[in-house]
């Protein structure tokens, strides 16, 4: 027997069949909960939103109606709950005061301290891209959308995709390099020499 398609478990649970929103879940809750954590780089927030998304789905799945994949129109769906909770009053307070009440910890003291700073050297290299590529390379190397999926999210061809991942790569590669002053690559003459 063959498993059911997203449209076919959408339609059943807008029509009441509420157990398949479990399979749903099963299906798309890493890609939810990455898009979640991308966008507030916080776990449990990121947690707890996932969460907020498919209660949110219940409420929401019978206006999807097919004309896209279900997973481009649960994007869509995820991002607008997590904006939504960015615009929420009590979350910007709790978020502009959270950094004032902690104490400065040096970072050298901590075996994470270069995982934390390479990451800050990574998300620095990434605002630097222009938003397009941006938006393409995130959709790709770390959501794992396919080039296909991509082009459909942002209304552009499979080649053009391609190349904006092709151009973000090129263009971070540089910057990293520039920061550390040494290429990301190992040369192959050293991997040759290694024993």
């Amino acid at each position: 027997m063959n498993p059911q398609s997203d449209y076919e478990l959408a339609q059943a649970v807008s029509h009441g069949a509420v157990s398949s929103i479990g399979d749903l879940y099963e299906r798309h809750r890493r890609r939810v909960y990455t898009l979640c954590l991308r966008m507030t780089g916080d776990v449990s927030e990121a947690e707890d939103l996932t969460h907020d998304v498919f209660i949110q789905l219940l409420r929401k799945v019978g206006t999807f109606r097919g004309e896209c994949q279900f997973r481009t129109w649960l994007y869509r769906l995820t991002v607008n709950q997590v904006l939504m909770q960015f615009r929420r009053p009590a979350r910007r307070r709790e978020f502009t005061s959270m950094y004032q009440d902690l104490p400065p910890v040096p970072l050298g003291k901590h075996k994470w301290g270069t995982q934390a700073a390479d990451r800050i050297d990574l998300d620095t290299a990434l605002a630097q891209l222009p938003s397009g590529s941006r938006s393409i390379f995130l959709k790709y190397d770390v959501e794992g959308y396919s080039h296909d999926e991509i082009a459909r999210i942002f209304g552009c061809s499979v080649g053009n995709s391609k190349s904006q991942l092709h151009k973000a790569r090129r263009k971070l590669r540089q910057l990293l390099m520039a920061k550390r002053g040494h290429s990301l690559r190992t040369p192959i003459k050293r991997i040759a020499s290694i024993p």
